[in-house]
């Protein structure tokens, strides 16, 4: 009787651990954080939301991307985005690569396939093709392109919204963001924001 006391006792101060637990770990520390970044960095906390104008925004229904995701893109007057091996293609409920290893005939393949379209599509020899204009991300989902994915682009996106090859320089500099810290990464532009400053250059804008 004993023993079956003491095992109560146990099972009775485990589940308050357990609950208190879960109380403090899986509501107020999850709320006071939440509440802390949308006190601080409320365009970050509700998903990097962008309008139209390339305006950072909350509100969901003026959105027309997350600047943290890509998008496919098949127009000749706008930027393409990398390859995404996420589901059709930038899937954010399949994200993830391919899985397929660098000697894998299948992705090599794939990669001089993408790198002759990329050369035809942008008039180029194939060697000028940069690496990830024919290689998926890791999550399948990168919003960014190399600097030197979208120097290779400017020619025809100039001639596509009848603007000076100048003028669609800049505008890539303009989404071009710097190492993380000076120091990690790689210079990067995010597409969807280039886009939308192409638009509206290509408007009038």
């Amino acid at each position: 009787m004993k023993d079956l006391y003491a095992l109560f006792r146990f099972s009775l101060a485990g589940l308050r651990v357990m609950v208190a637990a879960t109380v403090v770990l899986g509501v107020l520390y999850p709320l006071l954080v939440t509440g802390f970044a949308q006190a601080v960095a409320p365009w970050r906390a509700g998903g990097s939301l962008v309008t139209a104008t390339g305006a950072h925004t909350t509100d969901p229904d003026q959105a027309v991307g997350s600047a943290l995701l890509g998008q496919l893109v098949d127009d000749p007057a706008l930027f393409r985005p990398r390859p995404s091996a996420a589901g059709d293609g930038y899937d954010p409920l399949a994200s993830g690569g391919s899985n397929l290893g660098p000697e894998s005939p299948e992705l090599v393949a794939a990669i001089e396939q993408r790198r002759v379209e990329v050369a035809r599509r942008e008039g180029v020899p194939a060697g000028q093709v940069p690496p990830d204009a024919v290689t998926a991300s890791a999550s399948g989902l990168d919003p960014d392109i190399s600097p030197a994915y979208a120097a290779l682009q400017v020619p025809r996106v100039a001639r596509a919204n009848g603007l000076a090859e100048d003028v669609v320089r800049r505008l890539v500099a303009d989404a071009t963001s710097g190492r993380t810290l000076g120091v990690l990464g790689e210079p990067r532009v995010n597409v969807l924001l280039l886009n939308i400053a192409v638009r509206q250059a290509a408007d009038g804008g």
